[in-house]
């Protein structure tokens, strides 16, 4: 039944028409010309970095992130090459990536999958309207940050993005409701998993709105059934965000995300007694903040003020064995526009938690942590 209703939300968008797509959130920073005619492009991104963490972790992977987060280390946060096919009611993309992002990021896919940034087909399904139904796997749409570092205010990544999807895959659909509002209706194999690991399908909606060239409005929900062999207790989970981008090009740029995810739980797996399944319902959330303000056209700075919550360790588990996690977390970073398409950065990163949730350079728990670290990324 589940599913039947996720068709029938999925389909129903095809009631709607307009002339009209709005941008989306990497659009509206990069700023990207849409192509007109048929087209094969090719480019490509290497992002490069040094991080380090003060508190020295052993195995050089930083805890809680998969973006960025080697320790100590001359490596690569994401290289890809990017190939692109845009046709007048056809088109497709296809991004083989390798770097430490993906290494972390994809570890639970089988290794056929593990170095697909994204790869989709789509076609226009009628001529005259803009509407389109594309297939494969794709660059997620939740929160304000994405994994290719250059498209975005500060290099690192918040927790916002990092605890959501980064990718996703199965259908879209897509439809402008007006000039300004465009939806986005999505039939899932679930939350980031290419390889199907359950019996359900999950769907998503997203709805993307541009009062004026230089803001964006982004509201997203999801909703599936996360049970796994990994997380037997899990079942439906609800998660909606919403975010917003300003003047991403301009002297001063910000944006800004919000969300809430809502996880049912088993409490027991063999239910109450009288054939039922007790179960509850646990929380998450996130809020953070990016601005960034442009000293001279090749010189910015830019800050981030972000507080996550996961008091029952539905995404984080902390590593230094407490109840729950939260923390604040503040950065500041300097860049530098070498060239059109050349970025050097450097980053100060504080975390502050309540808990002990971080760790000492003696191995000791801690609420503090802070790092360091520098990028240089191109583009082609």
């Amino acid at each position: 039944m589940k599913n039947i209703c996720l068709l029938t939300v999925f389909y129903s968008v095809f009631l709607f028409s307009a002339k009209a797509q709005a941008q989306g959130k990497d659009s509206l920073l990069t700023q990207t010309e849409e192509i007109a005619t048929p087209k094969v492009t090719v480019g490509g991104y290497v992002d490069t970095y040094f991080g380090y963490d003060l508190s020295r972790p052993a195995s050089k992977d930083r805890p809680y992130f998969v973006s960025s987060a080697r320790h100590n280390e001359f490596t690569i946060n994401l290289a890809f090459v990017d190939v692109k096919y845009n046709g007048e009611r056809v088109r497709g993309a296809f991004k083989p990536a390798i770097g430490t992002y993906m290494a972390a990021n994809y570890a639970a896919e089988p290794a056929m999958f593990r170095n697909i940034l994204e790869a989709n087909v789509g076609i226009k399904l009628f001529k005259t309207k803009d509407i389109w139904l594309d297939a494969g796997v794709f660059v997620s749409p939740f929160t304000n940050e994405s994994p290719v570092s250059m498209d975005q205010l500060a290099y690192t990544r918040s927790y916002a993005p990092e605890y959501v999807p980064y990718y996703i895959s199965g259908l879209k659909l897509t439809t402008p409701l007006s000039e300004k509002l465009t939806a986005y209706v999505y039939l899932l194999n679930g939350w980031q998993n290419i390889v199907e690991n359950n019996q359900g399908k999950s769907g998503a909606l997203q709805l993307e709105y541009k009062p004026v060239e230089k803001v964006l409005l982004n509201w997203n929900l999801y909703v599936g059934d996360e049970r796994t062999p990994s997380a037997p207790i899990n079942r439906t989970r609800v998660f909606t965000d919403v975010f917003a981008v300003f003047n991403p090009n301009g002297k001063f740029s910000g944006t800004t995300s919000l969300y809430v995810g809502a996880q049912q739980r088993a409490d027991t797996l063999t239910g109450n007694g009288n054939g039922e399944e007790d179960s509850k319902m646990v929380y998450w959330h996130n809020a953070n903040i990016i601005g960034r303000y442009k000293i001279t056209p090749s010189f910015s700075l830019t800050g981030r003020l972000e507080y996550f919550n996961d008091p029952n360790s539905v995404q984080i588990t902390p590593v230094t064995g407490v109840n729950g996690f939260s923390t604040f977390s503040s950065s500041l970073g300097i860049n530098w526009k070498v060239a059109e398409k050349a970025l050097l950065r450097l980053e100060s990163r504080s975390f502050l938690s309540q808990k002990e949730v971080y760790v000492n350079k003696d191995g000791t728990p801690s609420n503090y942590g802070q790092l360091l670290i520098g990028s240089m990324a191109i583009s082609f």
